[in-house]
């Protein structure tokens, strides 16, 4: 797994960002095959960012972005497994006040998501042995 998050800065602003902050973040997750084939699945990738960003109340304009499935098979002599399956976030928004604080919770929120971490303040049960 991993992901990032940029913050761009134009102090005359850009007419496309309407204003002059603009934070982007890429998140790209390994997921099981039998994940890869549901059709909610991009759904799923984008609302974690939406119920991020509403969650830590950050304030933003021009949000905007893709989820992307994606399945490498490796051949010949290339190291790795023989399959890969992948959940890719590309967003962009901008941020309406230079209080940046709610956007880098938000952000620490989706990557715990692609992670398959459970929310803030719920408890996994573990797994149950059969004897």
């Amino acid at each position: 797994m991993s992901g990032r998050l940029v913050l761009l800065h134009d102090p005359e602003g850009q007419e496309a960002w309407n204003g002059v902050f603009r934070l982007v973040v890429y998140v790209r997750a390994g997921i099981d095959k039998e994940l890869a084939t549901d059709p909610f699945l991009p759904s799923v990738g984008w609302s974690w960012l939406t119920d991020a960003l509403e969650a830590t109340g950050a304030d933003l304009t021009a949000l905007g972005g893709t989820v992307t499935e994606t399945s490498s098979a490796r051949f010949g002599e290339i190291s790795g497994p023989s399959r890969t399956d992948d959940l890719e976030l590309r967003a962009s928004w901008t941020p309406l006040t230079a209080e940046l604080g709610p956007h880098g919770e938000a952000f620490c929120q989706l990557i715990a998501s692609y992670a398959g971490l459970p929310p803030a303040g719920v408890t996994m049960f573990e797994q149950r042995r059969s004897s």
